[in-house]
This record gives structure tokens, C-alpha cells and sequence, in this order.
């Protein structure tokens, strides 16, 4: 490998990676703001948390690797441009293409290993993920009781305290409804002072009551007067509160694993296999039954349901056979309806199978087409950094991104085949990526980019 292919490698890698960790973190910075309220108040270990957001920095790996590699290419391109070392490789006789082939071999490689990540990697991440996140939505808020409020958190009762002091443990004004017999409000407690505390293993809540009754209403027995009724008066008394229902406890990752998102392309291939042979033999079952059961090509007229005996009208007899085929009318309609609903779905499911087999391959292909875009617009723009470079490659990510939502969803809806639609966004691109290739590699000029530059330039340097 010439020394000018490890230059143009070397000024290539330091952007890409940076770029790379910055995406990952934006990207869980946005997982993050989605599941907030799935994750505040919920009394997680720090190691709970840690694992969910690095099983989501795995996920975001492929996604990441298209947008850090259009934004490398348009900083190391722009930046040769902008130092003159790309003028100087031209005129040493190397073409665009000719400087572009060591990347262009660094990114096919770098595609070939997205493939393989999402392949094998990213479904055991999606299955960690996935179970533990609903684990977590599962999870019951930590225990939190405020003063002047109802705290209905602990199964059976509901808690309140007046006062609370600083140090959380002492009380005042406590009461209880023990809603566990599920009898209404006919067991209360009621103290003035109090304070609470976690039991050893932290498996219990202890309140410790001061100076307070306990008001019980039994049930209505014969000979008795109505509402009868039992109060009690304490000086001191210990009520236990189980906490198992806080603890946290993991969803099993065996049940999401037949789960689209959680199987390599192989999985996903013998899996549509498997669904469509399920829908072409439901199909015929229902053709089947259908054909059977309400077939009218002949009514039989000697039916002895229908016989017209000497004393029954002819228009009776109208009248039954007309009930008859309007109530077989009905049930088949509703039976076509129902058989309808479920070959839809049973094609949706198989669909999205299709859609999760080509997405692993169309995001490590968009590696290379966006290389093939950035490059050529970095020595268009000829600034490096973090300014131009990033605008440009942002803009033109978020439409390749729009163009990928937009052909994903058509492909759900039918739209689309599941190949076109989540490929669509690399058809679209690809001819872009040629023709900038091929105005740039012979000097034309697309359009002055200073015209459009210079005045945000001036406007940030006024501000």
C-alpha cells in the first residue's frame, strides 16, 4: 500500500470514529427521551440501567454506521480540499476515483462487517433489550409516600400522613384503609404520630403507630343491631407492609425470541418459509369450508324443509326460502369478514419478516452509496470540521432517512413489495452518488457553494 492510500485512511478514520461515538450518543439521547416515563421513579439499580442503554447502543450500531460514514467522508474530503491536498493529488496525476479506492475498499469491508453485526449481533441485542425494557414497564413506581396525599402504591391499602419530617421516617396524623377484604372502607386505622422504616432485607415496610385507634366494621349478623362495629385503642402498634411487588423482577427473553427483530436472515428465511406455507394451507381450508358449507350453485328444490305441502302457500313458501338464504347470506358474510381479517394479518406478519430480511442488507449497502455522495460533496464544499460539513450531511441524511420511513410503511401497507420499499431509499440515492462522482472526477463545476455559504458565514462572525 502506498503512503499516500495509508494518508488519505488515516485522515479518513479520526472523523469516522468521531463521528461514529457522537451519532451512538444522539441516538440513545433520543431512546432515552422516549422511555423516560418508563424509566423515572422506578427505583433501578445503576446496573439494570447500564445494561438497558448498552444493549440500546448496540442496536443503534447500523443505523449509525451510513450517517457517520456520509458525514466522515464529507469532513476528510472537505478538509483535503480546503488545505490544497487535493489540488496537489491532481495534479500528481491521481484522479478522484483513484484517490477515493483505498476508502472505497476500507468502506466495502466496513459494510460487509454491518451486515454481520446486524446479523448476528443486533438480534441478541434487540432480545436483551426488548425484555428487559417491558421488565421495566412492568415494574411497579418505588416507594414514594408524600405528605397531604393518598398513597395507593402498596396492594390493599391506602396510605396517608398529614406531616412528614425531613429525615422521612417520623409522622404525624397517619391514616390507613385496609382495603384487603375488598369490604369498602370498613377497616381504618388512625394514629397521631408514627414512623417508618425498611426491615432488614428490605422486603417489608415497617410502620410503627402511636396513640391511635382501629376502627373495624363487621359484617351484619342475626340478633344483632345493623352496622355493628369494633374500636380499638393503641398506645403502640407495628403494622408490616410486604414490598415483593416492588421488586424487580426480568421478564424471560425465551418468550420474544420467535419475534422478527430477534432472528438472523437465515432464521427469517426458514421462518417465511414456514408462514406461507401456513397461509396457503389455511386458504384452502377456507375455499374448502366455504365451498361446502355455502355452495347455492343449485337449491334443492325437494328439500322436505322447503316441500310445499297442499295446505302451505305458495308465498309461505317463498317467504321461508327467502329467511333461509338471507340468514346463509349473513353468516357467510361474517365468516368472510373474519377469514379476511386474519389473511391480512397472517401477510402483514409476513411482510414484516421480508421487511427485517432486507433492512439488514440495504442499511450495509447505504454505507457505500452515502461514501459515494460524501466524497464528491466534500470536494465540492472544501471544508473540513464540523461546520459545512455537518449541514450538508445532515441534510441529505434526514432525506434519505424520510425516503427510508416512507418506503418501510408503504411496504407494510402493501404498497409496495417489501423488497422495493426498503430499498427504495438506496435506488434513489444511487444515481445521485454516480452523478456527482462523475461531474466532480472531470472539474465541473455544479454550482458555487460559496454563493450559499458566505452569507451564513458572515452572519454567525456578526453575531
Amino acid at each position: 500500500m502506498k503512503k499516500i492510500h495509508l494518508f488519505i485512511i488515516r485522515s479518513f478514520i479520526g472523523p469516522f470514529v468521531a463521528t461514529f461515538f457522537i451519532t451512538i450518543f444522539l441516538l440513545l439521547m433520543q431512546f432515552l427521551w422516549k422511555w423516560i416515563d418508563d424509566l423515572v421513579g422506578k427505583g433501578l439499580e445503576i446496573s439494570e440501567i447500564s445494561e438497558l442503554l448498552f444493549f440500546a447502543s448496540v442496536r443503534f450500531v447500523p443505523l449509525a454506521l451510513p450517517i457517520s460514514m456520509l458525514l466522515a467522508s464529507v469532513m476528510t474530503f472537505g478538509a483535503l480540499g480546503e488545505k490544497s491536498e487535493l489540488v496537489a493529488m491532481k495534479s500528481a496525476g491521481m484522479s478522484l476515483r483513484r484517490i477515493m479506492n483505498p476508502l472505497i475498499v476500507f468502506v466495502f469491508f466496513v459494510s460487509i462487517g454491518s451486515f454481520m453485526f446486524s446479523n448476528y449481533v443486533m438480534p441478541i441485542a434487540n432480545l436483551k433489550s426488548g425484555s428487559l425494557l417491558y421488565s421495566i414497564q412492568k415494574q411497579k413506581p418505588a416507594l414514594n409516600i408524600k405528605a397531604g396525599v393518598f398513597y395507593n402504591g402498596i396492594e390493599g391499602y391506602s396510605i396517608k400522613v398529614e406531616e412528614k419530617s425531613d429525615d422521612g421516617q417520623t409522622l404525624k396524623n397517619i391514616i390507613i384503609y385496609n382495603h384487603t377484604n375488598r369490604n369498602g372502607n370498613d377497616n381504618i386505622i388512625i394514629a397521631k404520630s408514627g414512623s417508618m422504616k425498611l426491615s432488614k432485607d428490605e422486603r417489608f415496610l415497617e410502620f410503627k403507630l402511636l396513640d391511635g385507634y382501629s376502627y373495624l366494621q363487621e359484617k351484619e349478623k342475626r340478633g344483632k343491631h345493623k352496622n355493628p362495629h369494633r374500636t380499638t385503642k393503641f398506645k403502640e402498634d407495628i403494622i408490616l407492609f410486604d414490598l415483593s411487588a416492588f421488586d424487580f423482577k426480568r421478564t424471560s427473553a425465551e418468550l420474544y425470541k420467535g419475534h422478527y427483530a430477534m432472528l438472523n436472515n437465515q432464521q427469517l428465511s426458514n421462518a417465511i418459509d414456514s408462514l406461507n406455507s401456513k397461509l396457503s394451507q389455511r386458504t384452502e381450508l377456507i375455499n374448502k369450508n366455504v365451498l361446502e358449507k355455502y355452495n347455492f350453485a343449485g337449491f334443492n328444490q325437494t328439500n322436505t324443509e322447503f316441500t310445499a305441502t297442499k295446505s302451505t302457500s305458495k308465498n309461505l313458501q317463498n317467504a321461508r326460502i327467502y329467511d333461509y338464504t338471507l340468514n346463509k347470506l349473513r353468516t357467510l358474510k361474517s365468516i368472510a369478514s373474519s377469514n379476511k381479517n386474519d389473511l391480512e394479518y397472517r401477510n402483514y406478519i409476513i411482510r414484516k419478516h421480508k421487511i427485517e430480511w432486507h433492512r439488514k442488507i440495504a442499511l450495509a449497502i447505504a454505507c457505500i452509496i452515502l461514501f459515494l455522495i460524501g466524497a464528491p460533496l466534500g470536494t465540492i464544499i472544501r471544508k473540513g470540521g464540523f461546520g459545512m460539513p455537518v449541514m450538508v450531511s445532515v441534510f441529505f441524511f434526514v432525506f434519505y432517512h424520510v425516503i427510508n420511513i416512507i418506503g418501510e410503511k408503504a411496504a407494510k401497507d402493501a404498497t409496495l413489495t417489501p423488497s422495493e420499499g426498503m430499498w427504495l431509499a438506496n435506488l434513489v440515492f444511487l444515481p445521485i452518488a454516480i452523478f456527482l462522482i462523475y461531474k466532480t472526477s472531470r472539474n465541473i463545476t455544479l454550482f458555487n457553494i460559496g454563493r450559499y455559504t458566505n452569507p451564513i458565514s458572515k452572519l454567525f462572525i456578526k453575531q
